[in-house]
């Protein structure tokens, strides 16, 4: 946010005084409103009178007491600003200022920004560029400092590499807020110097330190949780959730699974109240789905679909969320608390009429009334895809004799390790008809070779897809059968400087490009969103997925190598919990003798 008010200025606060007794106007009175309470869970008729940014009064509707400029609500509900305790704006593929348009007139009036893949991409060059893009919209951009730049450091590489001594000289800092997400699980748990410091300096700070605990449970989690690390997001079932609310975590709950939200709400259910721990957030959310569905304002409307109490979902994104992320001045409509303020019609349809952030109406019906100025974007960001030119045996395996034994990526989502016997012909590994390749190139400028990995299960390919948006190095991730395809599709990423691109049959189908960090473009929120659907859709025409609803967004995870499972990244496929690293999948050849 352009810089939040001082509310604790003490002219302020003495003016706040008097207004409540009605010995001098409020600057701003909402009148005729109906409270929905975090603290009781109840309702309540309410006039709220502000002064500067400070909630100054919050009494019995009808006392009429003075005002600068008056609202009347008309009885509709209040709610305080939502906070988003987890998310990554670069996901949604639009600048700061665009996706602040987009959820700020939805309710949403912080969220706790994790900028590492700017960071992954472009090192700090990218979270200075995130700091500065929050002083220029009416959002309150909380920015974290990344923690795994790389996420698994000596089996990936990225543009970055944020070690203790970094991470000790951006936790100093006052527009720093906490250490984000700790992706290095398993070296943490294994006593990595690296890891172990990245956390003490976030210990030693006084701020939090932030968690990504994917697959970890029993000993494990704890472990990871008395290192230190109070937050999760990484919840794949119900039995996640309650165990890192039985361990002491903080859960973000989050809404970009949304597969995984009826259960999640019946476990919470479950235990008949709305634990203090529990929060909401969204991840990542691509942009075509920001168009049309929100933020975490959809994060709430469907837990109260999926059968949450709207007190109980509301709390988790405000009080709840405030509480844990140290922000006792938001969270509550009560006096003394900022005035981060949502009118609705409707609890459970989540449609804000009114949203006031910091004691200034930001936006009405819908419309913003505060304009989301564009921060410059610094050189590094423009230019961070650094790749040679790419040629169809770049995606080849090459081996000798009549067949060969590979390594196989199965299952997408939650990879395993498979092998399989394969032909050889003219010196070339032969892909089976139920498999695809994946092929990774360091785009860094490192002229490292390209990595080739083979999956199964990953559906039926009749085309190729190329990205630089790929957990969480970001490294150029193509997928598909024919390597001519796979060529035109990377060697098309790469002249757009970054973006997305889908061939079929020697023709560019779809592309998207996304010049800022490989991650971002310039464009409007309206025109990406647009542009993403079609190639969302152009993908899914060339692709029988298996299953239909997972596999898309599993393309952008696939070579997230921190969590467990081979994964294919710049190194090869590796296996961070085993700590195996393949060059190639070829694991054994055979001849055959006429």
């Amino acid at each position: 946010m352009a810089q939040d008010s001082n509310i604790n200025a003490p002219e302020l606060r003495a003016r706040a005084v008097r207004a409540a007794q009605g010995l001098e106007p409020f600057d701003l009175l909402i009148s005729n409103a109906r409270l929905l309470d975090m603290v009781t869970g109840r309702e309540r008729d309410a006039d709220i009178g502000i002064v500067g940014g400070l909630i100054a009064s919050v009494r019995k509707a009808g006392s009429k007491p003075d005002a600068i400029a008056s609202l009347d609500a008309g009885g509709r509900y209040v709610v305080p600003g939502f906070i988003d305790t987890h998310m990554h704006v670069e996901s949604s593929m639009v600048t700061p200022a665009e996706y602040a348009a987009a959820v700020v007139p939805r309710g949403v009036t912080t969220i706790v920004w994790d900028p590492h893949e700017f960071a992954n991409a472009c090192g700090l060059a990218g979270v200075d560029y995130a700091i500065a893009a929050g002083k220029e919209v009416p959002l309150r951009l909380l920015t974290l400092a990344p923690t795994c730049v790389p996420s698994a450091p000596g089996f990936e590489a990225s543009g970055g590499d944020f070690d203790p001594d970094l991470l000790t000289e951006l936790l100093a800092r006052p527009d720093i807020h906490g250490a984000a997400e700790l992706m290095t699980m398993q070296p943490l748990l294994n006593g990595s110097d690296r890891v172990q410091g990245i956390v003490n300096a976030g210990l030693a700070s006084g701020k939090r330190v932030c968690g990504h605990a994917r697959g970890l449970n029993d000993g494990a989690l704890s472990a990871y949780a008395a290192a230190g690390v109070e937050t999760d997001h990484e919840l794949s079932s119900a039995e996640d959730l309650i165990a890192r609310l039985e361990a002491g975590m903080t859960v973000e709950l989050r809404g970009s699974h949304e597969h995984l939200l009826p259960e999640f709400a019946k476990a919470i259910l479950d235990l008949g109240h709305l634990p203090q721990t529990l929060t909401l957030c969204t991840d990542d959310v691509f942009p075509d789905d920001l168009q049309r569905q929100g933020g975490l304002d959809n994060v709430i409307r469907l837990m109260i679909r999926f059968g949450l109490p709207p007190e109980w979902a509301y709390r988790a994104a405000t009080l709840n969320a405030a509480t844990r992320i140290r922000r006792p001045d938001l969270g509550l409509i009560a006096p003394g608390k900022r005035a981060d303020i949502v009118l609705l019609d409707d609890l459970a349809q989540v449609k804000p009429s009114l949203v006031v952030a910091d004691g200034k109406t930001v936006s009405e019906d819908g419309n913003l009334t505060t304009p989301c100025r564009s921060t410059e974007p610094p050189a590094a960001l423009r230019n961070s895809v650094s790749v040679a030119e790419f040629q169809a045996d770049d995606f080849e395996i090459q081996a000798s004799g009549s067949s060969a034994q590979i390594a196989v990526l199965s299952k997408p989502r939650f990879p395993v390790w498979g092998s399989r016997t394969v032909d050889v012909e003219a010196g070339k590994l032969i892909l089976p008809d139920d498999m695809i390749r994946m092929a990774v190139a360091n785009r860094y400028g490192q002229n490292a070779p390209v990595r080739v990995a083979f999956l199964e299960k990953w559906g039926r390919w009749r085309g190729a897809f190329a990205t630089t948006v790929s957990h969480d190095s970001h490294n150029l991730t193509v997928f598909g059968r024919d390597p001519s395809d796979m060529a035109l599709a990377a060697n098309t990423v790469r002249s757009s400087k970054g973006g997305m691109c889908v061939v079929a049959n020697g023709e560019v189908v779809e592309k998207i490009e996304l010049p800022l960090a490989g991650l971002v473009s310039e464009a409007p929120l309206s025109e990406i969103a647009v542009r993403f659907a079609a190639l969302r859709n152009a993908l899914d025409a060339l692709v029988d997925w298996e299953p239909p609803y997972l596999v898309f967004k599993a393309l952008f995870g696939a070579s997230l190598v921190c969590n467990a499972g081979p994964r294919l990244s710049d190194v090869g496929i590796v296996d961070v919990f085993k700590g195996r690293v393949l060059e190639t999948p070829v694991l054994s050849l055979e001849s055959t003798t006429e």
